[in-house]
């Protein structure tokens, strides 16, 4: 580590994705990354002081190129470093056995209904310790680190109780505070009816709503608050008691919304004012229409619908219809466990029928604004965090395009260089 000033110098192209930090991009917005061919960066405080052409940039600092540290990035694509908006990265447990039950013919919701999915990942969270949960959670933070991303979202929600929704939490906050990755905590304690609560799920809202969610703002354990939205999980109207009452309490809302089938969760995030509604399979046109209208983003999981081998989300549809689209591996146990969010890239191209360009403003500065982060992460622009990842690719339309593939050489985070040659520092 050192605090010497960064020169960044000859990238093929330096994707800036400018022009978004005061709100996320839409439509045709979407396509346009504000590239610079041949393009420099003068990093220097982990801010981005300077971006330009190199060799308007070189003679900008030509009185401080001694001191800096200069990067080639001759033949490579220099970009924002990348965002994953929705994940569930703390956990305890592997769920393979689900992956071979699906391949049988078993759906989601019934292994869920059956003691498996998130009950199963429930049991083993709330069994594992402190010490365990963060050990494990950092080793799928060093793998979104070596696939280029800078800045995550964590949500609980495999506790189901208080206890074990705050040690996910704390987790969470230890992982930020050592951690180079940012993580950005979200409360989800309402991912599903407890088992003892399945007859009288009411009740279990209640001690969310009265209990939990009090807790969450007191002790400043989140920023965000989340429920899974879903016939047989939480009801539209059990969805907007929660997040209401965590608005109340100074909670941003979010939701899972219309993944096994529509339910009016894309309406509801709309109504609520959420800042995002994530997955969306099978979001109704009127629900897409309305998150269009109110800026509501559309965090998409390609990921998970491939995993679950289901219909992808209709994402070309919204962003055609305004919907600020945003990407996310949902990294889980269960549905999606990958931490390649240039994978993710790849499917939203395969099969939401976006471009290349769309893929990756949806996985910087719209992934960004779905964490409440657009004015100081997402692109590359004088005053941001110097939060850089650098491609082993000579033009981003090769990033989806070699599929399946990790193409990242270098990541610079807070102005500070935290892998080199694919490797950590």
């Amino acid at each position: 580590m050192t605090n010497k000033p960064i020169l960044i110098q000859h990238a093929n192209e330096l994707i800036t994705v400018a022009g978004g930090s005061e709100k996320p991009l839409t439509k045709d917005q979407m396509n346009d990354l504000h590239i610079i061919l041949d393009g420099a960066l003068w990093l220097e405080d982990g801010k981005i002081e300077a971006v330009g052409k190199t060799e308007e940039i070189r003679n900008k600092f030509s009185h401080r190129l001694h001191e800096a540290i200069v990067v080639d990035a001759s033949e490579k694509i220099v970009m924002p470093g990348l965002i994953d908006p929705h994940t569930h990265i703390v956990y305890a447990g592997s769920r393979e056995n689900e992956f071979n039950m699906r391949l049988n013919g078993a759906t989601y919701m019934e292994i869920m209904n059956n003691g498996g999915g998130i009950h199963a990942t429930t049991s083993k969270t709330r069994e594992a310790t402190h010490e365990e949960l963060f050990s494990e959670s950092k080793k799928r933070l060093d793998s979104f680190l070596k696939h280029g991303v800078t800045t995550i979202e964590a949500k609980s929600g495999y506790g189901l109780d208080w206890q074990t929704e705050k040690k996910q939490l704390e987790v969470a906050k230890q992982l930020n505070e050592e951690h180079v990755i940012d993580v950005i905590r979200t409360f989800m304690g309402a991912h599903a009816v407890p088992a003892i609560y399945k007859d009288n799920p009411d009740e279990f809202v209640k001690i969310v709503t009265e209990e939990m969610l009090p807790n969450v703002a007191n002790e400043n354990l989140a920023e965000f608050n989340d429920v899974f939205c879903e016939r047989g999980v939480f009801t539209p109207d059990q969805s907007r008691k929660i997040l209401l009452a965590g608005k109340q309490l100074g909670l941003i809302p979010k939701i899972h919304a219309d993944e096994i089938e529509p339910y009016e969760g894309a309406e509801l995030a709309a109504e609520v004012g959420a800042i995002s509604a994530d997955h969306l399979l099978k979001a109704s046109d009127k629900g897409i229409q309305q998150m269009a209208e109110k800026g509501v983003i559309g965090v998409l999981l390609p990921g998970t619908a491939f995993f679950l081998m289901a219909e992808s989300a209709r994402g070309r549809k919204m962003i055609d219809e305004g919907v600020p689209v945003a990407l996310s591996t949902d990294c889980n146990p269960g549905s999606s466990p990958t931490t390649s969010l240039p994978f993710i890239m790849n499917l939203a191209c395969m099969k939401m029928g976006m471009t290349p360009a769309e893929a990756i403003t949806a996985c910087t500065i719209n992934a960004a604004h779905a964490i409440n982060r657009g004015k100081d992460i997402g692109s590359l622009e004088v005053g941001k965090k110097a939060d850089i990842v650098m491609m082993n690719v000579p033009n981003y339309m090769q990033l989806p395009y070699h599929y399946g593939m990790n193409h990242t050489d270098m990541v610079i985070k807070n102005g500070k260089i935290v892998l080199e040659n694919g490797q950590l520092c």
